[in-house]
């Protein structure tokens, strides 16, 4: 058992290292000057395209800029900011909600700790470990998304199906230092090359390290 784990240990290191030679720059595709807007593009991005969410927070960001201001605004308001995002009631809701405790709570600033984060209305693991890993340098776990997830199955680093036991597992198999990284890296790939319906395997340059070579689950 041991000897398997470590055998599987080396292959995700060489899956790494090759993601890290094509994508040089990967990094967070949410646009964000401070952890309070990618807190709030995260929560928008939840069942929602990134490049949506882009389009939406520039507006947003400029009408709204401390927790102060969102804890202050109507709620038909900020809902008249997010109406091209899904379930932009449900989002506008966590929003106002969020600015409420985050200034009832942390003196308007955005929470450094996982716990603290997922206590905010709509926030959970994924999105706490989006801000702390990307606004604060903080590694305290693997972002999961749809495309982590298809791809550390495809790449058999995981046999889960649920988000959070994916995590589980990747995080015996990533080295800490790679933590944030690695869903980045993911995520470049799984738009790029090994996309849900049509996974390129023909110039993946991760096919020898593939198990699941033109599977499509």
């Amino acid at each position: 058992m041991r000897e398997k784990l470590e055998r599987k240990k080396e292959r995700t290191a060489t899956i790494i290292r090759k993601l890290k030679e094509h994508y040089p720059d990967a990094h967070c595709a949410l646009h964000h000057s401070n952890p309070l807007e990618l807190l709030v593009a995260t929560i928008l991005s939840a069942q929602c395209t990134d490049e949506r969410v882009n389009k939406t927070t520039p507006e947003l960001f400029g009408a709204y800029k401390t927790a102060a201001d969102y804890a202050a605004a109507p709620l038909p308001d900020i809902e008249h900011h997010l109406r091209s995002i899904n379930f932009f009631r449900n989002k506008a809701k966590a929003l106002k909600g969020m600015g409420e405790k985050l200034v009832s709570e942390f003196a308007g600033q955005v929470p450094r700790k996982l716990e603290s984060l997922t206590h905010l209305p709509g926030v959970g693991r994924k999105t706490a470990n989006v801000v702390l890993g990307n606004a604060f340098g903080i590694a305290t776990g693997i972002v999961v998304d749809t495309h982590v997830k298809r791809l550390a199955y495809r790449l058999q680093l995981t046999q889960q199906k649920t988000p959070e036991k994916v995590e589980t597992d990747l995080l015996v198999l990533v080295p800490k230092e790679d933590w944030v990284l690695i869903a980045h890296l993911l995520i470049f790939h799984g738009r790029q090359i090994c996309k849900a319906r049509s996974p390129d395997c023909e110039s993946c340059f991760l096919a020898d390290e593939c198990p699941k070579k033109g599977v499509t689950h």
